[in-house]
This record gives C-alpha cells, sequence and structure tokens, in this order.
C-alpha cells in the first residue's frame, strides 16, 4: 500500500513538474519574447511622441533626414507593413503591401501632432495583434515582403530591429531638442 502511495505521489509530482516547465516554455517562446519587446519600445517612442512639443514635430537634423514627425509616421507605416504578411492593411491607410510608394504617401502626409500619436497608437495594436496570432510553430513558414521571400521568424525579427533603430533615433531628437526621455526622468 505505502509502495502504490509512493508511486502515485512521484506521478503527481512529475505531473506538476511537466506542467511548470511547458508554462514556463510558453512564457518564454521566441514571439512571447518579440511582443514583451514591442511592448516596451512602444512604450517609450509614445513617450517620446507625447513629450516632444508640436512645434518641433518638423524639426529635422539635416537636409534629406527624416523630421521628428516623419519617424513617427515612418514607424506607424512599417508597423503595418511589415505585419501585412500576417494581418491585412488596414483599408483607412491606402497602403498597399506591395506597393511601397503606398507606404511612403501614408508616411509623408502633413498632419497634426494629435493624429501622428493617435496612428502611432492604433499601428501598434495592429502590429501587436498580427503577433499575438503567431505561434512559435509558424516561424518557419514562408512569407512574401519587398519582393522577397523570408521565414515568419526572420520578419518578425526585422520588425523588432527596426522600431529599435528608430527609438533610437528618437532618443537621439529628442535629447538635441532638450527634451528628456520621461523613462530616464
Amino acid at each position: 500500500m505505502l509502495n502504490k502511495k509512493i508511486r502515485l505521489a512521484c506521478g503527481f509530482a512529475l505531473l506538476a513538474t511537466v506542467a511548470s516547465v511547458t508554462t514556463v516554455q510558453a512564457q518564454h517562446s521566441l514571439m512571447a519574447d518579440l511582443m514583451s519587446d514591442v511592448a516596451e519600445v512602444e512604450e517609450k517612442l509614445l513617450g517620446l511622441a507625447n513629450a516632444m512639443p508640436a512645434d518641433k514635430y518638423d524639426w529635422r537634423p539635416g537636409e534629406g533626414v527624416r523630421s521628428v514627425g516623419e519617424v513617427f509616421q515612418h514607424v506607424a507605416a512599417d508597423n503595418y507593413l511589415l505585419a501585412a504578411p500576417f494581418l491585412d492593411v488596414p483599408a483607412w491607410t491606402e497602403m498597399d503591401a506591395s506597393d511601397y510608394g503606398t507606404v511612403q504617401a501614408f508616411e509623408r502626409r502633413d498632419i497634426p501632432r494629435a493624429q501622428i500619436i493617435d496612428e502611432l497608437t492604433q499601428s501598434f495594436a495592429h502590429l501587436k495583434n498580427a503577433m499575438e496570432m503567431m505561434t512559435d510553430a509558424r516561424l518557419r513558414e514562408s512569407v512574401s515582403l519587398f519582393g522577397r521571400t523570408w521565414t515568419a521568424q526572420s520578419l518578425w525579427v526585422l520588425t523588432v530591429t527596426h522600431i529599435h533603430e528608430h527609438l533610437g533615433q528618437s532618443i537621439a531628437y529628442a535629447r538635441t531638442n532638450g527634451v528628456v526621455p520621461p523613462w530616464s526622468r
């Protein structure tokens, strides 16, 4: 009887261990890690977008370089574009993922600061929605964008590195204009 109870207790302990490991693995999947990173960058970019005064949205470090507002609009446009193989670009954007000219037109619109911030916010919601639909098991699937074939994984990594690139750019723009990033005050 004691031997049966020990085997039963060991069986339950083993099941609990397997369930715990499975939960930890699910919480630390590649997509979960990328989504966590995107949420952090979103918070920082939106913090900078809100911290930058409206009169600085036209500031640019030099001729031919994106302005503050254009950087935020570029991130918004590419949040839609890079998610396009997984989730349709909203019709209201008038962007066609197969025609980069429409993406450039979206990001070059002359719109007020409040609208830029709103559209940046919406673009991150769209991006995270597309990411939530992706499982790690689907990361090896082939997708097409920019006339080339990628794995889903390589496109998601590109997406995250892209927004990090523009976070760094936005930090430099903010500090050059005397704006301290909200998270570093």
